[in-house]
């Protein structure tokens, strides 16, 4: 048996335990009459490599396990996404378990989440569970949906579905892609004369050099909005963010027919509040090259009029340069003349190896992700629809978008409402309307935990920026 220690919390889960009865008929492969009475309570444990992982197990366990991913941040255990949503799935029976990755690793910690994930779970199932489970699904989120994807991809025989939630299912090298087109257009276009470090954050400094990069890009930003010109060019570096148009004091999105609105509204979302995206963007990059052992990113022999040809918001840039009277065409060229980024080969073959899904699924697989999402955009999920499909497999997978703004803005009710329905197509063999908007906000509506706003008759546009499929070598 692998080397662990392992620890069980004083309290068990009572409450938890009064409601799992009621819950488990719905909410797995067992009935109520056949659950298991599991050992129950909080587990802790520690993996050779030192990850802690954790573990909550309700009375009246449905056999089920969900394997919880955490998102970017601190290496910490973790086995849902809130507290709501871990009460509430206890309720229904599940067991929950989550690792905090490998320690001794960067925040960015896809070069072992996936086997911790999966020690986590051989840990767990020797240690705590009094049974076999009849099903382990995978459940992730931002970068952990990430993980989950990945756990899809190569997971036969150890889970048997993933639900990823504002995942980063396009890989981390569209990640770079895309966040750097942005950067370089407002630091390019914005100021010109000054030089502006976008890459290379893998030092010592790189966390100290990242956020002098992000103050120095949204003080920029801030600037440009004042005039129309500005507007125009930061409107260009959006697109290319892929930024959504949705000001987090409105209740939709802003309308395609006014161009100065969709601006207005993801600068809003991008630039301001607590922090700027950018700063998390920037740290983030830091982290990666700290993962991959440099910078694995790149816009030399980028072609900046071809990225815009394919983005969802080109139109409303051409009509802002229009009333700003700048020629788009210039700046466009000027971008492209002057993109001279290299990567380091051996940090883009690490990133793509450990952080870039084939499209390829093993076992049935569920997307959440919300409209609005300003870390994470939205297109990430037709960029990876693309890739399932083109690997074979887009019977497996189902994609359904929350009309919300914000990364990870998920009610409870709707993510209990995700795992419903990847538990009911693993235990019938079939989506049927499971995965359905409809479907989901009816299950989310009974649960009384919060709004259900899944979508009817959406899905999104074109990632913009995307590299093509497992790209091992710079070019777009």
């Amino acid at each position: 048996m692998r080397s662990m220690k392992v620890t069980m919390g004083v309290c068990l889960l009572a409450g938890a335990a009064a409601l799992a009865f009621a819950g488990a008929a719905s909410a797995g492969p067992a009935s109520a009459q056949a659950a298991t009475t599991a050992a129950s309570g909080h587990f802790t444990g520690t993996l050779p490599d030192g990850t802690a992982w954790i573990a909550d197990v309700p009375a009246n366990w449905n056999r089920t396990v969900l394997l919880y991913s955490h998102g970017f941040g601190p290496l910490t255990a973790a086995d849902a996404p809130d507290p709501v949503t871990q009460a509430a799935l206890l309720a229904r029976g599940y067991a929950l378990a989550g690792s905090s990755y490998d320690p001794n690793g960067s925040e960015w910690a896809l070069d072992t989440a996936v086997s911790d994930q999966f020690g986590t779970l051989r840990a767990v199932e020797r240690t705590v569970l009094p049974a076999p489970p009849s099903q382990v699904l995978a459940f992730g989120t931002s970068m952990g949906g990430l993980v989950s994807a990945l756990e899809a991809q190569d997971g036969s025989g150890r889970i048997d579905g993933a639900l990823t939630t504002c995942g980063i299912v396009a890989g981390g090298i569209n990640l770079n892609e895309f966040q750097l087109d942005g950067e370089y257009a407002i630091a390019r276009l914005l100021l010109p004369q000054q030089q502006v470090q976008l890459v290379s954050f893998g030092g010592p400094d790189g966390a100290s050099q990242a956020a002098t990069t992000a103050a120095t890009l949204t003080s920029a930003a801030a600037q440009a909005q004042q005039t129309a010109a500005g507007r125009a060019r930061l409107g260009l570096a959006l697109a290319f963010l892929n930024a959504a148009p949705w000001d987090p004091s409105a209740t939709a999105p802003a309308p395609a027919s006014d161009p100065a609105a969709q601006e207005a509204a993801q600068y809003d979302l991008e630039f301001t509040g607590a922090f700027s995206i950018l700063d998390f963007i920037e740290l983030g990059r830091a982290s990666i090259d700290q993962a991959d052992g440099g910078s694995a990113n790149w816009n030399a022999g980028v072609n900046y009029a071809a990225v815009l040809s394919r983005s969802p918001f080109r139109h409303e840039v051409a009509s802002l340069y229009s009333t700003a009277g700048l020629g788009l065409s210039a700046d466009l060229a000027d971008l492209s003349s002057n993109a001279h980024i290299t990567a380091n080969p051996a940090a883009v073959r690490s990133l793509d190896e450990t952080s870039v899904p084939t499209g390829h699924l093993a076992v049935p697989e569920l997307d959440l992700h919300t409209i609005g999402d300003n870390l994470v955009p939205v297109e990430m999920e037709s960029y990876y629809a693309r890739q399932v499909q083109a690997a074979g497999d887009s019977s497996l997978l189902r994609q359904a978008f929350v009309d919300s703004f914000g990364h990870c803005n998920f009610s409870p009710a709707e993510l209990v409402a995700g795992v419903l329905a990847l538990g009911h197509r693993v235990s019938t063999g079939r989506w049927g309307q499971a995965a359905d908007p409809s479907r989901l906000n009816q299950a989310a509506s009974s649960l009384d935990l919060g709004p259900a706003r899944f979508a009817e008759h959406y899905y999104p546009g074109s990632l913009t920026g995307a590299t093509g499929p497992k790209s091992s070598s710079p070019g777009r």
